[in-house]
């Protein structure tokens, strides 16, 4: 049986790619591989002693990513989330992409069950290798767990919306695994690397925006208040929008938030929290 493709256009890509600032030489992590739109890019860009590391869990990714590697020495999948991030060797990244949700295959295929639009299992898995489905969950998950899952999603959606929404993030333990993530980031990162994170709902969106704020917030210890102020991790944070031409060609574009941060020299405090790991 042939399985279907599903079409996927890539958000904010020719800026995300400017804001990494791609040197021929470096190295990049693509954090989400999705369907390659990215790393295609980012690939352009690179020259022959080049690399590029992706990341993604969903096995239908990383059969598309395998082919690319399998025909370019330059880049390799890993067959992981990205909180496993951690796992690169301190300070030997030029660059980390974090383009965050779900991608239009995933939600566009019922057999996932993203989407309440679509008739198909209950999965919502992003690894149908492993897990649970949100299907067995509900299967032994008691009226309030139920309920607070739900209710620390975004409100004002509909419910429908809303409540999916709830159930994919919980079982996916997507927030867990960005804050570990972006805190792995600042270890692999090199001083003028650049860190970038497209968000589509406002619970990533404000996870990266509070990371990156107290991270290039000057910190002054009170109890000494004449010593020097413990030095920034990161710097020259910016917000970029999609054009009102990708929105509209691409509606999905419409919710996308990407923000942007370069690494300072600074060396991180004694206990700057964990690498990274699986949530």
């Amino acid at each position: 049986m042939v399985q279907a493709q599903w079409n996927h256009q890539t958000v904010l890509l020719d800026e995300a790619v400017q804001a990494l600032a791609v040197a021929p030489e470096g190295h990049y992590v693509d954090a989400t591989f999705g369907r390659g739109g990215h790393s295609a890019a980012i690939l352009q860009r690179l020259g022959p002693q080049g690399r590029l590391t992706a990341f993604d869990k969903d096995p239908e990714a990383v059969a598309v990513a395998r082919t690319l590697a399998d025909n370019d020495d330059r880049f390799s999948i890993r067959h992981q989330g990205f909180a496993h991030l951690g796992e690169l060797e301190d300070g030997s990244v030029d660059g980390v992409l974090m383009d965050l949700g779900v991608s239009s295959p995933q939600i566009d295929d019922p057999a996932r069950g993203f989407s309440f639009r679509h008739d198909g299992p209950l999965d919502m898995r992003m690894d149908t290798t492993r897990g649970q489905s949100v299907a067995q969950w509900l299967e032994t998950a008691d009226v309030s767990t139920l309920t607070e899952v739900v209710k620390t999603r975004e409100p004002g959606k509909d419910p429908a919306t809303r409540t999916f929404q709830a159930f994919r993030i919980f079982i996916n333990a997507e927030l867990e695994e960005l804050q570990q993530a972006l805190k792995a980031s600042l270890h692999v990162l090199r001083p003028g690397g650049r860190l970038v994170a497209i968000s589509f709902h406002s619970l990533e969106d404000r996870m990266v925006k509070q990371f990156m704020a107290s991270q290039s917030r000057t910190v002054v210890d009170r109890r000494a208040p004449f010593a020097e102020p413990a030095p920034m991790a990161l710097a020259d944070v910016q917000r970029v929008m999609p054009s009102a031409h990708e929105v509209e060609v691409n509606p999905r574009a419409r919710s996308a938030v990407m923000r942007v941060a370069t690494r300072t020299a600074a060396a991180l405090p004694a206990g700057a929290g964990p690498k990274g790991g699986r949530p």
